[in-house]
This record gives C-alpha cells, sequence and structure tokens, in this order.
C-alpha cells in the first residue's frame, strides 16, 4: 500500500506533467484487444486494456495485487482478466475474482480508468474518474457518415507529443522532409493565417493554381478527376485539446471552386491525428485519412493509407532526432517564426488546461 509522502510525490508528478488528465485520449484500436489484453502507458500511468464479460472493454491500472506482475502478460478468460504469473482472476472493475487453491476475495481492488468504444476507438480518462463525462469526447462526425471512408494506423514515436503538434500546425515542413510526395515549394510561398476560434486553434494556408505533387495526382486519379493541369490547394488545421490535430485538406482543378468546390470536383480529406501521451519523452500516435471521395475503394484506401506510413515515418525519423538535441541542449532558446503561431497557441491552450486541474 502506498504511503503518503509516496501518494504526495506522485500527486505532484500528475501537478507538473506536461499533458492535461481529466481529458479523453485514444487508448487503441478495437483489434488491439482482440481476444487478448493490451499494454499501454497512457500519461504516464501503466494501463491494461481487455474486454471483459459481454464484450465490454476495461481498462485497469497494469499491476497484480499478488506480486506486482504485469497484468498485460496475463490472459482473458470468461470475461476475467487472469495474471500470467500466479493465475490470479482480475474483474472488470479492479477486484479479485479467484486463484486456484487461494482465498483472495479480500484483497483490496485495483485502480480502474473510465473507458468508452467510440468512433472506432477505444479511449481512455486517465484522470479523475468522479470527472469522466462521456459527453466531453469530441463528436467525430467523419467516424459515422457512410459518406466517409477512413483508414490509418499507429506508430509509437519518442519525443514529446507536443513537438509533434507543433509538426502538424505548421506544414512549411512538407517542403522539406517530404518533398517526393506532398512537399512542394509554393506551400512556403503561400501566406499563413491563424487564429482563434473558442477552445479550437485554427492555420489556414490556400494556394492556388499550383501543380498537383504526387501524393495529390493519385488522390485526383482516385477521385475520376484529371490529375494534370493546375488544381487549387488547401490545408486548414484544427487543433482540439488535449492532443488532437485534424487537417482539412485537398485539392481541386482551377477554376471548379477550390476549397468550396463541389464534392465531386474535387479530392477532400482530412487527414486524422490523435497524439496520446506516453512519457515526457513519447507517445502514441494514431494517424489516418478520412476521404470523402470514392469512400467504396477499397484499394484506394489502402493506397492512401500505404502512403501516409512513408509520409508519417518521414515524421517520426525528423521529430526523434529534434527530440534527442532539444535533450542535449535544454537551455538552448528556439527562435520563433509566424509560421510557429499555431503550435504556440496550441501549447497555450495545453498550458491553460493543466492550470485549471491544478486550481
Amino acid at each position: 500500500m502506498a504511503t503518503a509522502p509516496d501518494l504526495e510525490e506522485r500527486s505532484a508528478a500528475h501537478t507538473t506533467a506536461p499533458w492535461p488528465r481529466n481529458a479523453w485520449y485514444v487508448a487503441c484500436t478495437p483489434d488491439e484487444i482482440e481476444g487478448k489484453p493490451l499494454g499501454r502507458k497512457i500519461c504516464g500511468e501503466p494501463m491494461v486494456f481487455f474486454r471483459g464479460r459481454e464484450g465490454k472493454v476495461a481498462a485497469l491500472e497494469d499491476f497484480c495485487p499478488h506480486r506486482g506482475a504485469p497484468l498485460s502478460l496475463g490472459f482473458v478468460r470468461d470475461g476475467a482478466l487472469v495474471c500470467g504469473y500466479h493465475g490470479l482472476a482480475m474483474g472488470c472493475h479492479g477486484k479479485t475474482e479467484g486463484m486456484p487453491g487461494q482465498r483472495v476475495g479480500g484483497f483490496p481492488p485495483i485502480r480502474t480508468f473510465p473507458v468508452i468504444e467510440r468512433y472506432g476507438f477505444i479511449w481512455v480518462w486517465p484522470g479523475d474518474a468522479d470527472a469522466a463525462d462521456p459527453a466531453k469526447l469530441r463528436h467525430l462526425a467523419w467516424a459515422e457518415d457512410e459518406g466517409w471512408a477512413y483508414g490509418g494506423g499507429l506508430y509509437h514515436i519518442q519525443c514529446d507529443y507536443r513537438l509533434m503538434i507543433d509538426n502538424l500546425m505548421d506544414l512549411t515542413h512538407e517542403t522539406y522532409v517530404h518533398s517526393t510526395s506532398i512537399g512542394q515549394k509554393e506551400i512556403d510561398e503561400a501566406p499563413v493565417k491563424t487564429r482563434l476560434v473558442g477552445d479550437e486553434v485554427v492555420t489556414i494556408r490556400f494556394m492556388d493554381a499550383i501543380d498537383p505533387p504526387p501524393f495529390w495526382a493519385m488522390a485526383l486519379r482516385g477521385a475520376g478527376l484529371p490529375d494534370s493541369g493546375p488544381v487549387d490547394r488547401w490545408q486548414l488545421c484544427h487543433f482540439h485539446l488535449p492532443s488532437s490535430v485534424e487537417i482539412e485538406v485537398g485539392v481541386a482543378p482551377v477554376g471548379e471552386g477550390g476549397y468550396e468546390a463541389p464534392l465531386d470536383r474535387k479530392a477532400y480529406s482530412v487527414v486524422v491525428d490523435f497524439m496520446t501521451p506516453e512519457t515526457e519523452g513519447s507517445h502514441w500516435y494514431f494517424w489516418g485519412m478520412a476521404r470523402r471521395f470514392a469512400v467504396d475503394d477499397a484499394e484506394l484506401t489502402t493506397t492512401i493509407r500505404d502512403g501516409q506510413g512513408k509520409i508519417f515515418a518521414e515524421d517520426m525519423e525528423m521529430l526523434e532526432r529534434q527530440q534527442k538535441n532539444l535533450d542535449l541542449y535544454p537551455d538552448r532558446r528556439l527562435l520563433l517564426l509566424n509560421i510557429d503561431a499555431g503550435g504556440v497557441r496550441s501549447r497555450r491552450l495545453i498550458e491553460q488546461a493543466i492550470a485549471a486541474e491544478a486550481g
């Protein structure tokens, strides 16, 4: 049992951690807990996820109360999570349910975490369980509308989750990091506008009458549109607390209306990004693209997902190297430019949320 000083130290660590705790974070996708438990550290908390009775998802601390082994190394049997060390069975509510040849009914329960399965993801609330409210999970219209198609993946990235937010809220880097797929010099040249809309940060960039880069030429073909000739291109980056970025992206042949073009005259998508902190120097990056063209084309979904996977792998290499540099020179002051406004304002919202939790 934790002592008072232990609890105080843990509480202080939570207060100073660089993420809000009273919020819904993507924990995993349903396939990751298909027939087995999943161990994952989220916001500094080692957790284990599994399906209990009637298929309901549960989240417990990844700690067996018998000898401290990770419960995630066990297995699921009859809706209970069985420790892989000595066979102690844990229920969805953190209470012991049995152990061969032993009396364990008096064991105190272990911590549980509120979870929701919605929009194709499993979400967890790592903070105060009494404050967890499903209504606080932001609605994702693209996830429930048959007029959209979605494909995505997961990367485990060794960098502060806020570096990925910076990266996604300033797409200037596409010209250089993604030069063979979505990058082009016109991104550098187009003016950027950043504004705060309620509790959302929006960064906007429009590029008119440009040649489509390779990725978007492929998307135009998938949408049944000509892949040669000039297009209008757009990027609208939306940051939402606690740590997600959705980016409206697309192209339309010149003369069709650009961003406002009819759906059948443009290749319009939303890049979906959920950054779930693991530690102060690592995070789980759930990435994907929801599109509003050729939604029944499964082959196109695979092609786009594969292309995105390569693009985000380039981001991962850059950000992990950036994190190593920042760790080597923690006192170096970084320069800020107007293109950094989206990331700066997003970080400010995060800081305000952390401060509000601290009281």
